[in-house]
């Protein structure tokens, strides 16, 4: 779709997002987890930026998104929100924040809104978080589901293969999608799924339905940032498409400063005062 066609706004909001899946304009989302990729990210027009708890793994070297704290969240949402303008910013509630207390849910909520400044937040699971879910609408914070492969039940699960592939499974994704939108989700992500149950989906609701490796047929897509650049190289899942190749550009780039350091090339008169 080219710029024209984009629908013309200066903030984002949840509203914007309902809109452009009835006017049927693909919604665009990535991760950023700092100020500095944030302000860049927002600035090249993106719809919604999610404060993933990926940044576990991409920002701290961890094998999965369970380590990370509230307080983590909090950090790095509070610098993505310093830098935008226009998208709708989302953070995960991380593992452990919500599942199995509602009211524990909730103080997570309005922790992460009152002192990172984001717009909504993101929880994993259906119908077993549904009373979480409800305690957190019911003070006014947005909410964005997410189905399918989630990966803070990876110990659950035991794999990140794909789900959904049986039909007793998908049939409990497609009551839980419902679900979500009778409780008041504003959108929610389908990761991981096979792609004729994730158009289904996507028509099934009104509500806008993101995917991550689940085909075209849904809303919009989410990649995490560090992956489509191609800063992370030892990930090669079939849904994701690399715009770049940042990690040997880089590593060349530090690499030639090395080099000009040793040889006393760096710095020169004209980089001297």
């Amino acid at each position: 779709m080219s710029t024209e066609r984009r629908m013309n706004v200066n903030k984002v909001t949840t509203h914007v997002l309902q809109a452009m899946k009835e006017r049927g304009e693909k919604i665009s989302m990535l991760t950023a987890y700092d100020y500095t990729l944030a302000k860049i990210v927002d600035d090249a027009g993106m719809d919604v930026i999610l404060v993933g708890d990926s940044a576990s793994n991409v920002m701290a070297g961890h094998d999965t998104t369970l380590p990370i704290t509230l307080d983590h969240m909090i950090y790095h949402a509070s610098s993505v929100m310093r830098a935008i303008k226009r998208a709708l910013v989302v953070v995960d509630l991380p593992f452990g924040s919500y599942q199995g207390n509602s009211k524990e849910a909730l103080v997570s909520a309005i922790r992460i809104m009152k002192e990172s400044g984001a717009h909504a937040v993101k929880m994993e699971g259906g119908e077993e978080i549904k009373e979480s879910i409800q305690r957190i609408l019911s003070a006014g914070v947005p909410v964005m589901g997410h189905l399918g492969l989630t990966p803070q039940s990876i110990n659950k699960f035991g794999t990140y293969t794909v789900r959904a592939t049986e039909e007793p499974e998908a049939e409990k994704l497609i009551e839980d999608a419902k679900l979500l939108e009778e409780l008041g989700c504003f959108s929610l992500v389908l990761e991981k799924i096979p792609a004729d149950l994730a158009e289904r989906v996507a028509k099934t609701v009104k509500i806008p339905v993101i995917g991550i490796g689940a085909g075209a047929g849904v809303d919009g897509q989410v990649l995490v940032l560090h992956d489509m650049l191609g800063l992370n190289t030892g990930f090669h899942p079939r849904f994701l498409r690399r715009y770049m190749e940042l990690y040997d550009g880089i590593k060349g780039a530090i690499s030639n400063y090395i080099d000009d350091v040793k040889s006393q090339d760096f710095p020169n008169e004209s980089e001297s005062y």
